[in-house]
């Protein structure tokens, strides 16, 4: 491992990690929590998350971590939720989210004298052979709660053995080494950090860099030179968006160098002709990898929808994004693309291993070792997600293009309009999403006449055409134009009649967004009620 302590970068081996587990071990055993009993993480990222995690799953303890972002009543929620006696808190903001539950004990993490980090540093290393070898691979090893796009989250229970499958299925998949560097910063509580950014690497023998923080990213990025980030779509667009306003606000030469660079890399990339593009990559193209430190390979993108135009723009400049598949009941990955043969508007072929079908209805069905055992104390919920056949349903419609999957859209956000047609909302989404002056946008149309949306402009890139104000009627004749782009390539039925444009970003604190950065449609839809209704007369 490669972190920051104190101002300086450190490293960690191997064997210094095992030890620095043993310790945790030692601590975490005189909580008097046993094998089987639950533990709630609930706090921001860091080395010490991880060897509070290891240290657990070596004692067979259910480790249950919590987004740090949550409330106190959804925090609350899942630690009564899951049984757990033990919180431990990154800090005092989040011990205070999980005070005076009964029967519960809140400790912190690190940087008090009483805290597991600090008792750690100074504790006997614990045998831990013993205990090890106790677990069996059918143990479950966490309850990850899915984040609730709609409803109460669901602790989806996983199995030690399931981490080990996708870990083996991975590396037989994908061209990595025990000499690669993952750059962790998504955050460890969801099951895609967890299992492709902090175990896989460690069965690989390869080393995690953790970043101190999405401020500090392009710094931690030219300090450890990552040759993997894992990644969700979201930090793909505002990077490239921060890229091509940092190259707009250049002189004319470089605006020029820039789109011609884009243009050729773009060409290169989709078998056109392109006698420019090793030049013009060697003056543009080579400056914006060196912002990542010069030496990735890919990133893998994941967690949401990757829109096809990001992708072309990252592989123009030679830096190839993976789009992969998975959810929190499939243990992360499902699908996943390869370099050599990467088709971004899929999520590439399953892992092996792994049995993916289309349904009658188009839904996409997963079964094989990764599929969770159920959702804790939910019975009913996982009769719902699982037959008796053992297949997944995972809410997702799709479709096979050879080998490769391609995510069409969620099942439950298809739009039925008044007239009986059925729209899927996402690709449509993402084709506005593709405009420069658009951040973000969501289609509704239930029991609605039309297509309706609400879109958020991007403010950096109206301000750069000297528009100021959203309200303006600059503003809004120049989104509706962006939108008449996108109408012209779809069926009357899927053409967004009215829009609306909003003066706020989605954030997670305002309950727009998921922990994991996916629009929760729902709330959009209460929380801007009058407007859709206003668009649907």
């Amino acid at each position: 491992m490669m972190f920051s302590s104190g101002g300086d970068y450190r490293t960690l081996l191997y064997s210094e990690l095992y030890e620095t587990v043993r310790r945790f071990a030692t601590v975490v055993s005189e909580l008097g929590i046993q094998r089987g009993d639950r533990l709630v993480i609930q706090s921001e990222n860091c080395p010490e998350w991880a060897w509070l995690d290891w240290a657990c799953q070596c004692l067979g303890i259910v480790v249950v971590p919590i987004y740090p972002t949550l409330p106190a009543d959804q925090s609350q929620y899942i630690v009564q939720n899951c049984g757990a006696r033990i919180v431990v808190a990154g800090g005092a903001e989040q011990a205070a989210k999980s005070e005076g539950l009964a029967d519960v004990r809140v400790v912190l993490l690190k940087g008090v004298p009483d805290s597991l980090a600090t008792l750690a540093a100074t504790a006997r290393p614990m045998e831990l052979d013993g205990t090890i070898d106790a677990i069996q691979p059918s143990d479950i090893a966490t309850f990850i709660y899915t984040s609730g796009t709609t409803g109460a989250p669901k602790g989806a229970m996983l199995k030690h053995e399931s981490f080990t499958f996708i870990c083996d299925s991975v590396r037989k998949s994908l061209p990595i080494t025990e000499q690669d560097v993952f750059l962790s910063f998504l955050p460890m509580s969801h099951v895609y950090e967890r299992v492709a950014g902090q175990v896989l690497p460690l069965s690989l023998g390869a080393c995690i860099a953790y970043a101190q923080n999405l401020r500090t990213l392009a710094s931690d990025m030219q300090r450890a030179r990552p040759t993997v980030m894992l990644c969700v779509p979201r930090f793909l667009e505002a990077t490239r968006e921060k890229i091509v306003d940092t190259a707009m606000k250049g002189s004319g030469v470089k605006r020029f160098l820039f789109k011609s660079a884009l243009s050729q890399g773009a060409a290169r990339v989709n078998g056109r002709f392109a006698p420019f593009a090793g030049l013009l990559d060697k003056l543009v193209g080579a400056k914006i990898r060196e912002k990542t430190g010069g030496r990735i390979r890919f990133f893998v993108s994941g967690g949401a929808a990757l829109a096809p135009h990001v992708s072309e723009f990252y592989r123009a400049f030679r830096l190839n994004v993976l789009q992969g598949y998975g959810l929190t009941e499939t243990t992360a990955a499902t699908c996943v693309n390869h370099p050599d043969d990467n088709r971004p508007w899929t999520v590439g072929p399953p892992l092996e291993g792994i049995e993916v079908r289309i349904a009658g209805d188009g839904e996409i069905l997963v079964r094989g070792p990764s599929v969770m055992v159920g959702y804790h104390d939910m019975p009913e919920e996982t009769r719902a997600a699982i037959d008796e056949s053992g297949w997944f349903h995972t809410g997702d419609i799709g479709e096979f293009e050879g080998k490769n999957l391609k995510i069409t859209d969620r099942k439950k956000d298809l739009l039925v309009l008044a007239n009986g047609k059925n729209v899927a909302p996402q690709p449509i989404e993402n084709k506005l999403k593709a405009s420069d002056l658009i951040s973000e946008a969501v289609l509704f149309g239930d029991g609605m006449e039309f297509v309706s949306a609400l879109v958020i402009p991007n403010r950096d890139a109206l301000n750069a055409m000297g528009i100021e104000q959203i309200a303006s009627n600059e503003a809004r004749a120049a989104i509706k134009k962006e939108v008449d782009k996108v109408n012209a390539t779809l069926a009357d039925f899927e053409k967004v009649k009215r829009h609306t444009l909003l003066d706020a970003e989605f954030s997670i604190e305002s309950g727009e967004l998921t922990p994991s950065l996916k629009v929760r449609r729902k709330v959009v839809k209460e929380k801007y009620a009058d407007l859709i209704s206003e668009m649907g007369r």
